[in-house]
């Protein structure tokens, strides 16, 4: 463990943990804008620009300097379906997408409170149409999320599967979300350990994103989803946090279901650490593993689907 993973860990227990526990959407969303410009750096031979995914909205798209490899990261935030943006992720994904010399698209979702389930993962499937109309073939392009953006990855990979439907070269998560139950072990043996999430307003969250439909659905709950002829999947999560067995089960059930799973627990680290990629050396090993693996993926082929 470094002395920056120690020192971080302290300060977002002090800090961060109880802001989450007690704000509102928009001091949520407000805060964490301020301080992704603040503290989350990108490299700055990746530049971004606004274009709109025609059917879907807009996005940032994210363009490493150098000769393209033609593969696309479509990439979806988390933030409890309350907050984040594609800004606040940005220099998270804008390393990665220099890593893998991959551009890096990253779309809007409604979130709650203005929007509530199904509507952001009707969104993200959006956006994924879209590009695919944009030309780029499904196998060219690979799917990632974090957290709460997890969750709409994997509905949307699951919705892929149930309709035969061209998929992915691959799939990966950061720390997801994948139970809207909360029914795994870690959500209680690790209410303490998770520096960053408070397991008491779960509940509130769920409610307010679900707003009276079933948290037993698959589609809000991916961990009881079908993901049989998934491509392969890259998960990560840290052995302290509350989600540490939504990703222990879900690549249990991938296993089952034959897909070829890569999963790395780490252990003591913050909620979806690799967005300290700038500070934290372990962030930044997590997206070099990560990179690794998309570059070992099998390449596509232009203008197929």
């Amino acid at each position: 463990m470094s002395l920056r993973q120690q020192l971080l860990n302290r300060c977002l227990r002090l800090t961060e943990k109880p802001l989450l526990a007690r704000a509102n959407p928009q001091m949520l969303r407000a805060t964490m804008e301020m301080q992704a410009r603040l503290f989350f750096k990108g490299p700055g031979d990746v530049s971004a620009e606004w274009r709109g995914l025609p059917g879907a909205g807009s996005a940032l798209w994210l363009t490493p300097q150098g000769p393209s490899n033609g593969r696309v990261i479509l990439y979806i935030h988390g933030g409890g379906f309350v907050f984040g943006s594609p800004e606040t992720h940005r220099a998270m994904v804008a390393r990665l997408s220099l890593l893998t010399g991959a551009q890096a698209v990253l779309p809007r979702y409604a979130r709650v409170p203005e929007a509530a389930f199904p509507k952001p993962a009707e969104d993200i499937r959006a956006a994924w149409d879209a590009l695919c109309r944009t030309g780029i073939a499904a196998r060219d392009i690979v799917i990632g999320g974090d957290s709460a953006g997890g969750a709409l990855v994997f509905d949307l990979l699951a919705e892929l599967c149930r309709e035969g439907a061209a998929l992915p070269a691959g799939v990966f998560g950061l720390s997801p979300l994948l139970d809207m139950t909360f029914s795994g072990a870690s959500f209680t043996q690790n209410a303490e350990s998770d520096v960053l999430l408070p397991a008491a307003r779960a509940a509130e969250m769920a409610r307010l994103y679900l707003r009276g439909q079933s948290a037993e659905s698959p589609r809000a709950s991916p961990i009881l989803a079908d993901f049989n002829g998934a491509p392969p999947v890259w998960l990560t999560v840290s052995d302290s946090e509350i989600l540490r067995d939504d990703s222990r089960r879900l690549a249990a059930r991938l296993r089952d279901a034959q897909v070829p799973v890569t999963f790395q627990e780490v252990h003591d680290l913050p909620h979806v650490w690799p967005l300290f990629q700038n500070h934290l050396p372990e962030a930044r090993e997590t997206l070099a593993t990560l990179a690794g693996w998309i570059n070992a993926l099998p390449p596509g082929r232009a203008g197929e689907s």
